[in-house]
């Protein structure tokens, strides 16, 4: 069948919307070592699309060193390599995760943001990877699937650089979803050749 979104995502849409402070604050892990209790911060995205530098380096937001965050939102690593399973058993095609992920670098370069903090902060990852390829709320023809990806990627990017919301992944694989339908039918592929009559 064909969900209307992805459950997952319209779940945490409405959560985001109804309780944005609690969705968006996270503890920084690895701090008791330094004798302090809790910390809470912004997350690197949150630094970032305000127009500031996250304070971590790009192999300790890859690696989700030092970085709070949704869970699995976190290290790139674990995405990265989860992203490698789904292929090599032929779960997911690249399609929609490449489009996805090169658009949002592409915008965020044309757009003078910095393309690999935006790639391994946030949930762009995860979304891309196991979010956006959801069976039953994204598109099955291999043009369609571009399309979504495409799609995902411009509406993440525009969200984050210009939205109330640091994030814009749940939003985009939403307004998406629910467009998935409409591309397929514009980028079905018609059938060649007549009806066998049986003679």
């Amino acid at each position: 069948g064909q969900n209307f979104a992805n459950p997952a995502i319209l779940g945490r849409v409405v959560l985001l919307v109804s309780y944005s402070q609690a969705m968006t604050t996270w503890q920084i892990p690895q701090r008791a070592a330094d004798g302090i209790e809790l910390v809470s911060g912004a997350t690197p995205l949150a630094t970032l699309t305000t127009g500031g530098t996250p304070a971590l380096s790009y192999a300790d937001m890859f690696l989700g060193v030092g970085k709070g965050g949704c869970i699995g939102e976190v290290c790139g690593l674990a995405l990265i390599i989860g992203f490698a399973y789904l292929l090599i058993r032929r779960i997911i095609t690249p399609t929609i995760p490449v489009a996805f992920i090169g658009t949002v670098l592409f915008f965020t370069l044309i757009l003078g943001q910095d393309p690999i903090a935006h790639l391994f902060t946030g949930g762009l990852l995860l979304g891309a990877i196991f979010m956006a390829t959801d069976y039953s709320t994204s598109p099955v023809t291999e043009k369609g699937k571009l399309i979504f990806g495409i799609g995902c990627g411009f509406l993440t990017v525009i969200i984050r650089v210009f939205g109330a919301y640091p994030e814009g992944v749940s939003f985009a694989i939403l307004l998406m979803n629910i467009v998935a339908p409409h591309i397929d039918r514009l980028t079905k592929t018609k059938a060649f050749g007549g009806v066998y009559d049986g003679k």
